[in-house]
C-alpha cells in the first residue's frame, strides 16, 4: 500500500507525505543541520550515512517498505515555502491479529517547541488508523527526553512502563518509557484536511 496523498494540519501550516527521490537533498541537509543537536537522542550513524547517496538509498528502502506495507517515510513540511523540517515514520508494522506499528520522528532543532511535531504526529496517526486499519501505534523515548514525552502525550499517547536498555542511543543502551495509543483513542480534529478522502483499510484483509 503506498502513499501518494497529502494530509494537512491548516492550524499550524503544515502537511506531511511520503518522500520521494526529489527530496534525497531536502533530505540531507536537514540531517547536517540538526546532526550535532540531535545526536543525544540518535544512533551513531556512520560518516557515509550523511551523504546524498545514502539519503537517496533510504527513501527508495522507505518507499519499498510502504508498497509492501511494512513501514512508512513521511517528511514535514511547512506548506507555504513546501520546507522540509522533520520526518516522522512508521516501522515494524504486525499485521494479523496485532495490528501495531512503532512511531518515530525527527525535527530540526531550529524548529522545536512550536508544536509543529505534535501536529505531524498526529497526521500520522490518522492516516494509521483510518487508512491503514492499524489498532495500536507505540514510541519508545529515552526518560530525559522531556520534549519528545510532551509531544506523544499531547497527542493522546500513554505510558506503559520501561523497556530496559531497548535500543543504542548515541553509542550507550538506553532505557525507553514506552508510550502507546489504541484507535479508540484517536480524538477528532477539525484542523485536519486531506488533499483527496482517506483510502480507508480493512485489517481483516491483511
Amino acid at each position: 500500500m503506498s502513499m501518494s496523498l497529502e494530509l494537512y494540519n491548516t492550524r499550524k501550516g503544515i502537511h506531511i507525505r511520503q518522500l520521494q527521490p526529489d527530496d534525497a537533498e531536502s533530505l540531507l541537509q536537514l540531517r547536517l543541520q540538526s546532526r550535532e543537536a540531535n545526536q543525544q537522542y540518535e544512533p551513531r550513524y556512520p560518516e557515509d550515512f550523511f551523504t546524498l547517496a545514502s539519503q537517496l538509498d533510504l527513501i527508495y528502502r522507505r518507499r519499498q517498505e510502504a508498497a509492501e506495507d511494512r513501514g512508512y517515510l513521511f517528511g514535514i513540511f511547512i506548506t507555504a515555502q513546501q520546507e522540509l523540517i522533520g520526518t516522522v515514520s512508521l516501522s515494524h508494522i504486525v499485521r494479523g491479529v496485532g495490528q501495531f506499528a512503532e512511531i518515530g520522528y525527527s525535527l530540526s532543532h531550529l524548529l522545536q517547541g512550536q508544536g509543529y511535531m505534535t501536529a505531524a504526529v498526529k497526521l500520522v496517526l490518522e492516516y494509521a488508523f483510518r487508512s491503514l486499519g492499524l489498532h495500536r501505534i507505540q514510541a519508545g523515548i529515552i526518560p530525559h527526553n522531556t520534549a519528545s514525552r510532551r509531544v506523544v502525550e499531547k497527542c493522546g499517547f500513554q505510558a506503559e512502563g520501561i523497556a530496559r536498555q531497548l535500543v543504542k542511543i548515541n553509542g550507550e543502551w538506553e532505557d525507553h518509557q514506552i508510550y502507546a495509543i489504541l484507535a479508540s483513542d484517536l480524538e477528532e480534529d477539525s484542523s485536519i484536511s486531506y488533499e483527496a478522502p482517506l483510502p480507508l483499510s480493512d485489517p481483516n484483509s491483511q
